[in-house]
């Protein structure tokens, strides 16, 4: 099965400290063990970095333990999916035309990458903005 994790469940996933941890934990097993083929949005893997590079301590991490973190428990694993500039100018559209508006945009970028990319699922701690932006997901959006 493919499925785009989302940035809530790879921060949850990667820390262990996070209060979602244990329901991103076996999200995290399964890409591990070649039972889901994970892909995520480029944004996702920028989001990832500046969310667990300012998170309050404990565990806030520095920049190159966290880019270690990457490196291990995202890009080993997972496929990094990257919008054209059409792919934005449709995205961009699409919102206008359903007025949607504000910082809910960067969910729908996320979300354009499984449009995109043709997946299964969509992982996420975070449904609701999911489902609002492309309607057509609704089904496929997954909480853990």
């Amino acid at each position: 099965m493919k499925a785009l994790i989302d940035t809530s469940v790879l921060v949850a996933g990667i820390i262990r400290t996070h209060t979602d941890h244990q329901r991103a934990l076996p999200v995290m097993k399964q890409i591990r063990h070649g039972q889901l083929d994970a892909v995520i949005s480029a944004h996702s893997l920028a989001e990832c970095y500046a969310v667990i590079t300012r998170m309050p301590p404990p565990p806030r991490l520095s920049p190159p333990q966290t880019w270690q973190l990457i490196q291990r428990d995202v890009l080993s694993l997972m496929t990094v999916f990257a919008l054209t500039a059409n792919d934005y100018r449709d995205l961009i559209e699409h919102l206008a035309q359903n007025n949607i508006a504000g910082g809910v945009t960067y969910d729908a970028v996320i979300a354009w990458a499984a449009v995109k990319t043709q997946v299964d699922q969509i992982i996420t701690l975070n449904a609701k903005d999911f489902r609002r932006v492309v309607p057509a997901l609704a089904a496929k959006v997954v909480i853990p």
